[in-house]
């Protein structure tokens, strides 16, 4: 035992009186693991309990059992395009409907957050024409599910790219990129099972390097499949730092999400994030992972 102070007290001589030492506190850490690179893939208007245990979502699932999913997990609005605005800005910014927009959005959102703060920040969008396009469709791609071109900062050709210039190598992946599929893989015009093996086969390389590489996968929807009001839909962590198996009962929406990258790098929480907290259940001790034990919720 380490002692601090040798304590005088007695009026005809000195005893001396052993006071340990106070324990020196463990440095708090951080409620939000920052995250070298951060992918967020948006499925399409999918019910949580479609998704949950079903077989026609291996993938989805074996994420689960990977990493952690949250049983409350909820949208915004009805229809799609607000819920992906909303998740990138932490405002719906009175969009109430799928039409494209012909004019910019002017307010904060979290792509130009990141580059101020010297981060950065990449939409890859499936079948996207060209680096920089504005359109409104192509085939397959939906200008409505990239959010980030309603923004002038982060809409141009270094940041809205084609989902073919994801790299091979992840370590040159920007610090946060958005993930949009097209409207088949997407979920939105074909079904779950097609969804769920683009999501394996283009981003399992990614889940397992990023366990190992202090990354993590974000894969959520915009929406449920049934425009109600309850809108329960299907979220999941994976990578490194997350509890293996967890499943957390917080009650998040897509603002929850937001305020969650935002904390990991010390960003201002913009609009509803402000009124939320980030997760925090999810995460691992670094290196202790195998101690957590799985909950259900």
């Amino acid at each position: 035992m380490r002692f601090d102070r040798l304590t005088l007290a007695a009026s005809a001589g000195a005893i001396l009186v052993a006071v340990p030492a106070a324990a020196t506190p463990a440095a708090a850490a951080p409620a939000v693991p920052r995250f070298d690179h951060v992918v967020v893939v948006m499925f399409e208007n999918t019910d949580y309990s479609t998704v949950k245990g079903s077989s026609n979502a291996p993938y989805l699932n074996s994420l689960a059992s990977q990493g952690a999913l949250f049983t409350g997990s909820f949208a915004l609005t009805h229809p799609s395009q607000p819920n992906y605005v909303g998740l990138f800005s932490g405002s719906t910014q009175g969009i109430d409907g799928d039409k494209c927009r012909s004019g910019d959005l002017t307010r904060g959102n979290l792509g130009q957050q990141l580059l101020d703060a010297g981060l950065s920040f990449k939409g890859y969008s499936e079948n996207l024409p060209s680096a920089g396009s504005t359109t409104c469709s192509s085939g397959r791609y939906a200008r409505k599910h990239a959010p980030w071109t309603n923004f002038p900062t982060v809409k141009g050709a270094a940041y809205n790219v084609p989902f073919t210039q994801f790299p091979s190598d992840f370590g040159k992946l920007p610090t946060i990129a958005f993930v949009t599929p097209n409207m088949c893989n997407d979920m939105h015009d074909c079904s779950l099972k097609t969804g769920d093996g683009w999501l394996k086969s283009n981003l399992d390389s990614y889940v397992q390097w990023a366990k190992t590489h202090n990354s993590l996968l974000i894969a959520t929807f915009d929406e449920d499949d049934r425009s109600s009001s309850v809108n329960q839909i299907y979220t999941v962590f994976a990578g490194a730092n997350v509890k293996a198996g967890y499943q957390s009962g917080t009650q998040i929406n897509h603002y929850t999400v937001l305020r969650t990258l935002e904390d990991m790098y010390g960003l201002s929480p913009l609009g509803g994030a402000a009124n939320k907290s980030a997760v925090t259940d999810v995460w691992a001790r670094p290196g202790a992972a195998e101690d957590e034990t799985p909950t259900t919720g």
